[in-house]
């Protein structure tokens, strides 16, 4: 597969990879030179702050008391 440096220096990436790797718009991407050749990573970071906002409590306390909520516990006193 090739890419092409457009005038601004972007590249696009084929569909192939940005499908392959799940890359969407936003997607943040780490820019290493290894000798002659650029390597892209994913970043991790980046997927651990979205996962992090799919997760968030809702205005509990804490996980455990979220989950006691859930499954309709008292709280132990």
């Amino acid at each position: 597969m090739e890419a092409t440096v457009a005038e601004r220096g972007q590249i696009t990436l084929p569909k192939a990879v940005r499908d392959a790797l799940g890359l969407t718009k936003g997607t943040l991407l780490k820019v290493e030179l290894e000798g002659s050749r650029i390597i892209l990573r994913k970043s991790v970071d980046d997927a651990i702050s979205r996962a992090r906002g799919k997760f968030a409590l809702d205005g509990f306390e804490s996980a455990e008391q979220a989950v006691r909520t859930v499954r309709d516990e008292a709280d132990p006193a």
